[in-house]
Formats: structure tokens, sequence, C-alpha cells
């Protein structure tokens, strides 16, 4: 059996008593099928048991698609059921868009949007749902923590985001993984201490984003690029740039997401740091941080 189907052979699979199983979200599933067509979202954990439902004999004529054969959907679909003992699985070539695109039927609403876009504007951060986190190292543990955002805003132009700036409250770094409260108050007296960060100097740190990128042919769901910008924390600015997801919310804002090291020293904290410090033993701490950044706008000023 052919492990891809064109649509000419799908119909004649069809007459033959195939049975034909869309395997996108429920929601484009209503907005359009293959007329007589099941649902199963490989997407979703329980993927094969709505397969056992509407298929539950293994050697049945079992013929697959999703919506534009150019990405894994339908493919993992049928590996799935291939390994759960199914022995007759095709996938049609092209997808329900390959379908439409031969002028035949299609059962449905017609409501489903594929997602929001984003909207020029200016985006103000959302303080209370974002965050950076933090880890820092040494040879025999970490540490993790958050540290607030106290404001900021997104810049959307064209389309595509093109500058913004963060501001962190430096005053309220906090550690999550010690219990301990009189060991989770003396780290967290270090960090804001001269040794790190001199937060009673240098209350507050901040990014500025200067360009993004988008990285080739990107999913407009969930955008990848890069960021480029100023970081400053303390008192140097240097320039910095990592990877990053920028994506458009239902609720019309924007949601972004970062994950990048940073070497502490350049902006001058250095305790602990065996590039500048000898006989350190216990107190050696790792140069690079990791620095996780979450954030999200909801609202847009035009």
């Amino acid at each position: 059996m052919n492990a891809t189907l064109s649509c000419n052979e799908l119909m004649r699979h069809m007459g033959a008593g195939a049975v034909v199983v869309d395997v996108m979200t429920p929601e484009e599933y209503a907005a359009g099928h293959i007329p007589g067509a099941g649902n199963a979202c490989i997407y979703e954990m329980v993927f094969l048991d709505r397969i056992a439902e509407q298929v539950p004999a293994r050697d049945i004529d079992l013929v697959l698609y999703d919506a534009t054969g150019t990405t894994r959907s339908a493919e993992l679909a049928r590996e799935r059921l291939r390994q759960a003992g199914y022995t007759r699985v095709s996938v049609l070539a092209g997808g329900l868009a390959a379908w439409r695109g031969a002028g035949l039927p299609v059962e449905g609403d017609g409501a489903f949007v594929a997602g929001p876009e984003l909207r020029d504007g200016s985006y103000r951060i959302d303080t209370e749902q974002s965050a950076l986190e933090w880890i820092g190292r040494n040879l025999g543990k970490r540490h993790h923590g958050r540290i607030a955002i106290q404001g900021g805003e997104l810049v959307v132009t064209g389309g595509n985001l093109s500058s913004g700036n963060i501001v962190l409250d430096m005053t309220a770094i906090s550690c999550l993984d010690l219990q301990d409260p009189v060991w989770r108050d003396m780290l967290i007296r270090h960090l804001k201490s001269d040794d790190f960060f001199a937060v009673e100097s240098f209350p507050t740190a901040s990014f500025s984003l200067n360009r993004w990128e988008k990285q080739g042919e990107v999913s407009p769901e969930a955008p990848e690029g890069t960021f480029t910008g100023d970081l400053t924390i303390k008192d140097v600015t240097r320039p910095v740039s990592f990877p990053a997801i920028v994506a458009p919310r239902q609720d019309g804002g924007i949601q972004a997401h970062a994950a990048f090291d940073i070497d502490r020293t350049l902006w001058n904290a250095c305790y602990g740091s065996c590039r500048l410090f000898e006989h350190l033993g216990m107190h050696l701490v790792h140069d690079m941080i990791t620095l996780e950044l979450f954030v999200v706008t909801r609202d847009v000023r035009m």
C-alpha cells in the first residue's frame, strides 16, 4: 500500500470503503473537512484513543490528511498508528489544501481562523504576567529565581516587531529553590550587594530592543527570530543578540519568550569568578548565567 495518495487515488480508496481521518484540531475540522472524514487531532495525547473509537480494526484501509501536507502532522500520525499495529495507513499528499485545489467538495462551517496577526502599534507590557527568570551555578549546585519586570513596551511596525524596551526591578530579585528562609534571604542579600548587582545604587536594569530578525520560513503562529539590542546592568551597557519567539495572542496582545546565557562579569558582577580571582574554593561561581524572559502584552496603542 502506498504511503501517500493523490486526490484521485483517495477517491478510489473511499469508494472501496477506506476510512478517512482529519488529524488537525477540532476547530479546523469543523471549519472544513473532506466529506465523510472523521477527526482525531494528532496534537492531543488521546489521539490513539480517538482513532480506536473510530477504527477498531487494525487492518482496515485508513487514510490520514492534515491542512497542507507541508509539515509532519499527518506523517507523525501515520508513524503513531503504524507503531500501534495499524497495517494499512496512508497519507493524502498535500492535505486538505490539495483537495480544495482540485476543486473537490468540502464540508464545514468555514469559520476557522488560522490565528491572530501582529498589528502595528505600541504594546504595553503586562508586568504581572511578565518576568525574567535566572539560573546561577557553581561546581556543586545551582540556584534559580525571578526578577520582576517594572515596565516597558514592544512596538510593531509593518507587521513585524521593530523596537521596544524592558525595565527590570532589581530590588525584586527572588530565589525560588531555597526553602529555608534564612538561607534564601542570605542569598538575596548577596545578589543585591556590591558582590553582584549593587541594587542600592542601581535599582533597575534594562534591555532596549533595536532590531528583530525573523529566521527563514517561520510559523506565523510563533515566529522564531533574533533579538538584537542593548542590555544595561549596573553602570554597564553592552550589545547583546539572542534567539527569541514572538507570537500574537488571541486577545490582541503579544507573547514573547527567550532563553539565553550572558557572562555576568562583562557587567561587573564579578564575585567568585575564577578568571578574576584565585583560590576561591567553595566561593567559586560560574561566570555564565542563564536568563529566561517571559513577556506578555495585552493592549495596543495605535
